[in-house]
């Protein structure tokens, strides 16, 4: 019996920090890989305004973006890597092979596959604690810029941005006033002790347009029950995300898709594994991990003759 033919010894879904980890690692085990990327390589990396989280003496995200750019490139110059514009939309796994599908309905196969896709933002209308209207006008808080900042604003939700936005614009006074759900306040905890925050812990939140004037008005429910009615200038998302998980993968109760729930030959690297574990670093060790486990569990004894 012939052995299967395959486009790539490992097939990488997303060219953010931890689908590029990856294809470094796999190229230094000689492994060929094929990447897969709908939009631009370091993803979410673009909109980073500060890193102080990580080795290497990055300051801007948009920076270690341009440098994870430079190593496919290496890459693709070896004729280890190559990188493929598209999208992704489903895996499985099978005995001898992994099959990635993409939008166009092409079916790509490998020894393995690593998905990276990563999380996509939340709007309003996904949270189950916000009731808002259609219409509301809620910009990202990493886009905000403090001299936009009009009035008293309030954020929706305490995600890690949070943080990133504050160390990125040190030398504002700006104070924001943060709707915190319960799901949140684990990250809250990461920039307690600044002073231009202000928590409102909240158990739902319902906004609405005020009878006269701008704005908008936000009451707020406490966790025991307790309403407050705030006039705001300016509400800003900072909801969290979602897992951008494809069709195939098995996900958890929360969405995300732990690793080790996976089919062996599907390996699950970054933010997608779990919202505890959304830092750059732990992303980039978890897809240079991603392709050492497949070669020392699969590759290695597939070239041996050691049956699956």
């Amino acid at each position: 019996m012939s052995s299967p033919s395959y486009d790539a010894d490992v097939l990488i879904v997303g060219a953010g920090p931890a689908g590029v980890a990856a294809a470094v690692m796999a190229a230094s085990l000689k492994l060929r890989t094929v990447v897969i990327e709908a939009g631009l390589t370091g993803g979410k990396l673009h909109v980073v305004g500060a890193l102080d989280n990580m080795p290497g003496n990055w300051s801007t995200g948009p920076d270690l973006a341009q440098a994870l750019a430079q190593d496919l490139q290496r890459l693709q110059g070896s004729g280890w890597c190559t990188l493929m514009q598209a999208r992704a939309v489903a895996v499985s796994g099978h005995d001898d092979r992994a099959e990635l599908t993409l939008d166009d309905g092409q079916v790509l196969t490998g020894q393995a596959i690593v998905v990276a896709t990563g999380v996509a933002a939340l709007t309003p209308a996904e949270a189950d604690w916000v009731t808002a209207p259609d219409d509301l006008a809620a910009p990202p808080l990493w886009r905000a810029a403090p001299d936009s900042l009009a009035g008293r604003t309030y954020v929706l939700g305490a995600d890690r941005p949070l943080g990133t936005w504050l160390r990125a614009h040190p030398e504002t006074s700006k104070t924001l006033h943060v709707l915190c759900p319960p799901t949140d306040e684990y990250k809250a905890t990461e920039v307690a002790a600044d002073d231009r925050v202000r928590m409102v812990p909240v158990s739902h939140v319902t906004i609405t347009r005020p009878a006269y004037g701008g704005g908008w008005t936000v009451e707020a429910k406490d966790q025991d029950g307790e309403r407050k009615v705030y006039a705001v200038t300016t509400v800003l998302n900072n909801l969290g995300n979602r897992p951008a998980a494809l069709e195939g993968l098995t996900q958890g109760e929360d969405g995300y898709c732990p690793t080790d729930r996976q089919h062996p030959r599907i390996r699950i690297a970054g933010d997608l594994r779990s919202a505890r574990y959304q830092r750059i670093v732990t992303a980039q060790g978890s897809g240079a991990e991603a392709v050492l486990a497949y070669y020392y569990g699969v590759a290695l004894r597939e070239a041996n003759g050691v049956a699956k």
